[in-house]
């Protein structure tokens, strides 16, 4: 029988790259989903509880973190969770959590996860303490590198932005522009997907779709409709940056920390 995975993942080409190492490391495995957020996972699981047999799992995700899923549903499947951040592992060991894997990831790491969900599987007594200590081997890897600067183009030069000076990035049309405090604006060769797994979680928060944010670039926080939050940057920006309501809890638990 055919081990089916769910995929939780916003980033398409993460989750294309993934569900294609996960048919590498076995030809068998039958992917029955892949869900973008955690509005979407809520939904599924719902609807379908008993669908899959394992789930992959990004905990950052673009409505929120995936920890919210288990707050709104039960999930009876084991998790492997796939991010670039180690920051969560405690948390992520809770919620059903077998394994841990760091971005990027390459297909080693997948056939690891994979091998030890089938150990799991076949144990008739699983040691917690036992589990625990393999996931904290995963994350010896230390903390993952975050970019210093970019290399942007200013008229017919190239030069070196220091993150430190971005008080945001914004995408329009398909295009991520640098904003920083000095009230400048450069173009960036990334998407906002790729910045959140480049940029320091701790300094940057995805405040939605369109933008992310600095945390010292934050000035005010003013309460919007429908229990949103109307972010003041500065410099200030042209659109207003809105946190949605589902995001709420998230944000203030980042800029409280």
């Amino acid at each position: 029988m055919p081990l089916r995975v769910l995929l939780i993942e916003d980033e398409p080409t993460n989750a294309r790259n993934l569900e294609y190492m996960l048919r590498e490391a076995d030809s068998t495995i039958a992917v029955v989903g892949v869900l973008p957020g955690v509005e979407e996972a809520v939904s599924w699981f719902r609807a379908y509880p008993a669908a899959c047999d394992l789930v992959f799992m990004d905990i950052r995700l673009s409505d929120g973190l995936s920890f919210e899923i288990f707050q709104q549903v039960n999930v009876e499947q084991p998790v492997i969770f796939v991010t670039a951040y180690d920051n969560y592992a405690l948390q992520a060991f809770k919620a059903n959590g077998i394994d841990y894997v760091l971005k990027p990831f390459d297909q080693d790491e997948i056939k690891q996860a994979l091998d030890k969900y089938r150990r799991l599987s076949t144990a008739t007594v699983v040691n917690a303490r036992e589990q625990m200590q393999q996931l904290l081997k995963v994350l010896q890897h230390g903390q993952p590198a975050y970019k210093q600067s970019f290399l942007v183009q200013f008229r017919e030069k190239l030069i070196p932005l220091e993150v430190a000076a971005i008080a945001w990035f914004y995408t329009t049309n398909e295009v991520v522009h640098a904003h920083t405090r000095d009230n400048k604006q450069y173009i960036i060769d990334y998407t906002l997907e790729q910045l959140q797994q480049q940029l320091n979680p701790q300094q940057f928060f995805r405040a939605n779709r369109q933008c992310i944010v600095q945390r010292n670039a934050i000035q005010e926080i003013e309460l919007y409709f429908n229990g949103r939050l109307f972010l003041r940057l500065q410099p200030e920006p042209a659109e207003k940056i809105l946190i949605s309501k589902a995001r709420v809890p998230e944000f203030k638990a980042w800029l409280d920390n």
